[in-house]
């Protein structure tokens, strides 16, 4: 479940709150009880991480290779896609 952010107009107190995506958005304030919450447009704060995710989109230096690609040595020494270097997208 989504957590999401409201903002009441009258008091400015700003909350968060568990819910599920087809609940009703919340419009009365904890704090003055009136009904003036709005919503929150934010980013949503959360990283895939574990086996099963796109491997490459969080990784950096030498790691991103895991996902199965082969190496530069491999390319150059004519093992490549083009058989000895004659590709153009080398």
């Amino acid at each position: 479940m989504p957590i999401y952010e409201y903002q009441c107009s009258a008091c400015g107190k700003e909350i968060e709150a568990l819910q599920k995506v087809s609940d009703e958005p919340l419009r009365v304030c904890p704090s003055c009880h009136e009904p003036a919450l709005k919503k929150k447009i934010s980013a949503a704060g959360f990283r895939l991480k574990g086996s099963g995710w796109y491997e490459t989109d969080f990784k950096s230096g030498t790691k991103k290779n895991i996902a199965g690609e082969k190496s530069d040595s491999a390319a150059s020494s004519g093992g490549g896609c083009c058989k000895g270097g004659s590709c153009s997208s080398h």
